[in-house]
């Protein structure tokens, strides 16, 4: 069995007098140590397939397993328990505490999680060790990413999920974003999950999803992974 199963995974909103199905009977597997792209346009399901497995939401009907935990059966207080210990975060717009340093961002995660990191040098993992002193407004859009992707790092999670995490950036900020992603994951064998509309970024992943209409369209496993610097932007 996958590290990650989405098992006929459905997700259903009330709308007025109809449903609206964000996502409908969704299957798929993810290998541990794999770089997953989830990929699709705006309405497509990505968002809502990653707060179901980051279990910031909860499924209508299916299963949803990590590892040998079954997210779909966790009450609230597992929920929780798995958000803070087992998962990390990195939002499109950073999500930084703006009066905090960078560093004390990161010591946020630490404060939390029993077995985290050291910030200080995750901060430095990221190529942040001069800047840990520094205000969120003094920082740049891929500096601010980075200090997201530290944050959650600190955690030290079994699961990195990003929601479009170079979707506020320009393209070679973005490239750099993504080249600590796929490092993570090439020399940490963290489980790294990207969503996003940009299909340039899909050939990094070891495993391609596209969404369509909250649906499952085609899964691809790509056995050649190409580099952040061959992206077509």
């Amino acid at each position: 069995m996958s590290y990650i199963t989405f098992e006929n995974v459905c997700k259903d909103y009330p709308a007025g007098d109809s449903v609206v199905h964000a996502a409908d009977h969704v299957s798929f597997g993810i290998e541990k140590g794999e770089l997953c792209v989830i990929l699709g346009h705006s309405g497509a399901g990505k968002t809502t397939v990653l707060n179901l497995l980051g279990g910031m939401d909860r499924a209508s009907s299916g299963r949803i397993t990590v590892g040998d935990r079954v997210v779909t059966d966790m009450n609230d207080r597992r929920l929780t328990e798995y958000r803070r210990l087992d998962v990390g975060f990195v939002f499109q717009f950073y999500n930084l505490m703006h009066n905090l340093t960078a560093l004390e961002n990161v010591e946020l995660a630490q404060q939390v999680c029993p077995n985290a990191l050291n910030p200080a040098e995750v901060m430095r993992q990221v190529g942040l060790g001069d800047r840990m002193n520094n205000f969120p407004a003094q920082l740049s859009g891929g500096e601010q990413q980075r200090v997201s992707i530290a944050r959650a790092l600190c955690k030290n999670p079994a699961l990195l999920l990003c929601d479009e995490p170079t979707g506020a950036l320009d393209s070679k900020t973005g490239e750099q974003v993504l080249e600590l992603l796929t490092r993570l994951c090439r020399d940490y064998s963290t489980t790294v999950v990207i969503i996003t509309h940009n299909a340039a970024i899909a050939p990094l992943g070891n495993r391609i999803i596209r969404l369509k209409n909250g649906t499952v369209q085609e899964v691809t496993v790509n056995e050649h992974p190409i580099r952040v610097e061959e992206i077509q932007w």
